[in-house]
């Protein structure tokens, strides 16, 4: 793969409107990033469960401020990396290599509008209706590859689809993105029916949206590797560390906050991913900042600010020292996992308090436990009722559903993928109070 391909300022959808004669104060890329901002799928995102129930007297992550903070880390490390691509003289400053901070900035935005409210339970509700539920029967309705999709529902794959679909009502090309912020964001390039192929449990499009994957990796020169299967966009390496970066980090902060974790521990935690004999300066830096420092909210958040920075850098370092094997798309795996060592084991041990500490917190499993119900008895009535749409109560049902998810296709995928888009794009509160009304818990006032 080369720069010159993979910077792209064309818009799907909007082609044959391509320009680049057009000034603007704002860059391609960084309009992309306004679009996304401004966008209602993007403020959805502050009534979305990230890990921990929305807060209540203790503000802890929602799936917008953790998307704003991943925008952010991404930025610099898209900032970070044109510099050393510049100072190696791998690349030329007039193809517009300064950009790669603001691409990977709007890639973090949209990493997580795919997903569904209520956390990744949302994800395994929604795939469990058609695996172990009641829409299992629907099998003989769908071709091979249209069941894989619904049966292994997958935000990553939603988040494409949500970006690049033409909702009725709505233009071509979905958001109009440049084709470089979209394929920043497919970790993984390949459909549901390849999983099994190169051994993942993720996919990165649905069937739906595989001819407009097809035609950004073409148009970008990203080499299909076997049948199928297409290497990683370089960008997406940025745009996935800086994910990991900081649902780690924020949620070991989180919990912190909600007193899961006490503040010694939590200093432990962080300052593991210093070397002691090394790096005894910065930590002595540290410690004297929270001598000065009292509160312990305040101490946390400074040590893991430095934290953040620390493996932004290990990122990008791990990046140009495996930058022919991304470029040919051989790399394997995450830049996290090659770390240094220091940092890695420390990440681990994060890693393993996160798992049996905090996800298993009694508050993650009630709020997982209950997206689980609420997402399943709504998929179950609305896909019935999409299903068999001229009873009586099919169109009442049916009548609620929003005109952009409408669908108008005789195609049984096509209809039901116009539900699992109305109902991965509710809030948590939405979802809720919908489930309530129409199993007759509550009824509605009028206002």
């Amino acid at each position: 793969m080369n720069w010159k391909e993979l910077l792209s300022i064309k818009r799907l959808g909007q082609e044959d409107r391509f320009s680049n004669t057009k000034q603007d104060v704002r860059t391609q890329f960084q309009r992309d990033y306004d679009r996304l901002i401004f966008s209602s799928p993007f403020r959805r995102l502050q009534n979305k469960t990230q890990v921990f129930p929305l807060p209540g007297s203790i503000f802890v992550h929602n799936r917008l401020t953790h998307s704003l903070e991943v925008s952010c880390v991404g930025r610099s490390l898209g900032n970070a990396l044109s510099e050393e691509l510049l100072k190696a003289n791998l690349v030329d400053d007039g193809i517009g290599i300064n950009e790669i901070g603001s691409i990977v900035a709007a890639a973090c935005l949209a990493h997580d509008l795919g997903n569904p409210p209520f956390g990744h339970s949302g994800e395994k509700a929604l795939s469990h209706f058609f695996t172990n539920g009641k829409g299992k029967t629907l099998r003989s309705n769908f071709k091979a590859e249209e069941w894989a999709d619904l049966t292994n529902f997958e935000g990553n794959a939603n988040a494409f689809r949500l970006l690049t679909h033409a909702f009725h009502g709505r233009r071509k090309g979905g958001f109009a993105m440049t084709y470089s912020t979209i394929a920043s964001i497919l970790k993984y390039p390949w459909g549901a029916s390849n999983m099994d192929i190169v051994g993942k449990k993720k996919y990165g499009f649905f069937q739906s949206e595989k001819e407009d994957f097809e035609r950004i990796a073409e148009e970008l020169g990203i080499p299909e590797l076997s049948p199928g299967i297409y290497a990683r966009f370089p960008l997406v390496y940025l745009v996935e560390a800086a994910d990991d970066i900081c649902y780690q980090i924020m949620d070991i902060e989180d919990a912190h906050k909600l007193k899961i974790l006490s503040t010694e521990e939590t200093k432990e935690l962080l300052f593991q991913f210093y070397d002691a004999k090394s790096e005894q300066d910065k930590l002595d830096k540290i410690q004297s900042t929270c001598i000065e420092v009292t509160d312990t909210n305040e101490q946390i958040a400074y040590i893991r600010a430095g934290v953040i920075g620390k493996l932004a850098g290990e990122c990008v370092r791990v990046f140009m020292d495996n930058y022919s094997e991304i470029m040919q798309g051989t790399f394997e795996g995450s830049l996290i996992k090659k770390i240094d060592k220091t940092c890695l084991q420390a990440y681990r041990k994060c890693t393993n308090v996160a798992v049996n500490r905090i996800y298993k917190h009694r508050s993650v499993i009630e709020i997982e436990l209950a997206g689980y119900k609420i997402l399943g008895a709504l998929l179950e009535e609305f896909v019935s009722a999409v299903m068999e749409p001229e009873n009586y109560y099919s169109k009442n049902l049916l009548s609620l559903i929003p005109e952009q998810y409408l669908s108008e296709s005789d195609s049984n995928y096509k209809k039901v993928l116009a539900i699992l888009d109305f109902i991965s794009g509710m809030t948590d509160i939405y979802a809720l109070d919908l489930y309530r009304k129409i199993k007759g818990i509550e009824l509605p006032a009028i206002h």
